[in-house]
């Protein structure tokens, strides 16, 4: 049986208003994936899972005295506009949302003006951004670990915490990562995908 909004309104345990806006995200996304290619058609088909409860599930473990995030290769906005939503619920916080294809960074601002989020959407390579630490950097299918932190280091600062969500190759990957930086990790089973973790790095150094 597919994963339904009922399921994803009893997992994630957010408010009416919030589930409000996740109803308008789908829509939209739904909308504007027939006249250019957001999602594929499978997983937009499974947006409460894929999409939703895989990007919500990052806001249970964002500090609560995180106020500035970037999220790296937004896409159709996961997880960074799940990120906005959860500010817009308890009234803090900015999201930079980092996407250089500009056919989807115009849907990310129909996104952001309809549902009044706090967000700015650039359309920008990483590489591009104005070098200055974030409090949190997230990122969903945008690079392999290596090249993620290579994208991420230049908003890196002393408290920064890195919330990645990866698929079954993580250990590859992180095995990869530590021959060219130093990390503190924990590996969070994924709640949406029972082969993937949301990786929470710290302390993100080169060597």
């Amino acid at each position: 049986m597919a994963y339904s909004f009922e399921d994803f309104a009893r997992d994630s345990n957010v408010s009416r208003e919030t589930l409000a806006d996740y109803q308008a995200w789908s829509a939209l996304l739904l909308k504007w994936n027939r006249k250019i290619n957001l999602v594929s058609p499978t997983a937009l088909g499974d947006f409460w899972r894929r999409h939703a409860l895989d990007s919500w599930q990052i806001w249970p473990h964002i500090p609560s005295k995180a106020e500035n995030f970037i999220d790296l290769g937004s896409g159709a906005g996961f997880p960074g506009l799940a990120m906005a939503i959860g500010c817009k619920a308890r009234g803090s916080g900015h999201v930079t949302l980092v996407e250089s294809a500009g056919k989807k960074t115009s849907f990310l601002r129909t996104v952001i003006r309809d549902l009044a989020l706090p967000v700015t959407a650039t359309t920008e390579r990483a590489e591009n951004i104005e070098s200055k630490p974030y409090d949190v950097i997230t990122a969903r299918a945008f690079a392999p670990l290596p090249r993620l932190f290579s994208y991420a280091q230049p908003f890196w600062g002393e408290g920064t915490i890195g919330l990645f969500l990866k698929g079954e190759a993580v250990e590859e990957e992180l095995t990869e990562a530590s021959k060219t930086w130093t990390y503190d990790v924990e590996k969070v089973p994924s709640v949406s995908d029972g082969a993937g973790y949301l990786l929470k790095v710290t302390k993100l150094q080169p060597r």
